[in-house]
């Protein structure tokens, strides 16, 4: 009789000790007959290594003397572990029992299936679901992320009404379930991002060598969210602005980039000018830096990011319209409005 696939539970901390201390013990609990926890520690300057070594001295535990950010952060440590099957997860977020089984079930149904996400709502407000993930990551013809289930800063109250197992273009990095082989075929993250929407391009560029993003709905997690860089922090902002352009530079095809770049670059000119007028001029810098640091990485610093492998696999969970004319405009905030009315 065959062992049942290994799974790797491998959690990023930085300074996160009152969330292992929250959260790691229901990690444990998972509920799965091959599994391990390990705790990669991206430098941090709390007590985190004193709590984990008092309290869990069994847990693996990956040490780096620097914030090596998610990206790098989780590339240094899925390097050092051997496993079938990865999963990202933030420490922040407080798992089921039994959660594994039916991503497990659903990867191992479909090889082509490279990854997927549980269906994430907010730690805080269970009925709701939460911003980064919700139940599976879409992506815009202009390069803007939404969820089933979160439409910018519109979160649905969960009504079982996306609870389909489907292909989607994303999985969150909050609790990213993927096989370890497509993950090191792909490279991993592209580092240079540092973090935000590192997942979106990972699954982008998985797509596009032939597999499938999912949505497993049947499994349930709560995410804190927020937990390391807080929404409407300036840093966050630059980075999401600055790896969304590097994104769509790298894995849009010639074609669409001629006209999706300055489309893009008008309609980020737009948001920030808009905070600048509501008075939130750290958006509007954040988002000028953002462009400027774009050009700077396409002049200088292209061959330090990762490439797709393959331009020829079908992109699922596309949407060929305006997600943001859609919401603004058409006053359309929920996913089910947007998405099945005008597709």
């Amino acid at each position: 009789m065959s062992l049942s696939p290994k799974v790797s539970i491998v959690i990023l901390n930085w300074n996160g000790r009152k969330y292992l201390q929250q959260f790691l013990p229901s990690v444990l609990a998972s509920g799965y007959s091959n599994f391990e926890v390990i705790i990669a520690d991206n430098g941090s300057t709390d007590d985190s290594i004193v709590f984990l070594e008092t309290n869990y001295p069994s847990v693996q535990l990956i040490r780096f003397t620097e914030n090596f950010g998610f990206a790098k952060g989780y590339n240094n440590a899925l390097k050092q572990i051997a496993s079938d099957y990865y999963v990202i997860l933030n420490s922040d977020v407080e798992v089921q029992p039994g959660w594994l089984g039916p991503m497990l079930s659903l990867l191992e149904s479909d090889k082509n299936i490279a990854a997927c996400q549980p269906k994430l709502l907010c730690f805080n407000e269970r009925k709701k679901f939460e911003y980064a993930g919700a139940a599976g990551g879409w992506l815009d013809k202009y390069g803007y992320p939404f969820c089933k289930g979160r439409i910018f800063d519109v979160w649905e109250d969960d009504h079982n009404q996306y609870d389909q197992t489907e292909p989607v273009f994303w999985a969150s990095g909050a609790a990213l379930f993927i096989r370890s082989k497509v993950f090191h075929e792909m490279k991993g993250f592209d580092e240079y991002f540092f973090a935000h929407q590192e997942e979106i391009d990972l699954c982008w560029r998985i797509q596009l060598a032939g597999y499938k993003i999912y949505s497993c709905p049947s499994s349930v997690v709560y995410h804190v969210g927020g937990g390391t860089l807080p929404k409407g922090n300036s840093w966050k902002t630059y980075l999401n602005f600055r790896n969304n352009r590097i994104m769509l530079s790298k894995n849009l095809p010639f074609s669409k980039k001629l006209w999706v770049m300055p489309a893009r670059a008008f309609l980020d000119g737009v948001s920030a000018w808009k905070g600048l007028f509501t008075g939130d001029g750290g958006y509007f810098i954040a988002i000028i830096r953002a462009h400027l640091a774009f050009i700077k990485w396409w002049l200088f610093y292209q061959k330090k990011s990762l490439f797709p492998v393959s331009k020829k696999g079908k992109l699922n969970g596309y949407f060929p319209k305006n997600v943001i004319w859609q919401h603004f405009a058409r006053k359309k905030r929920f996913f089910s409005e947007i998405v099945r009315k005008t597709n």
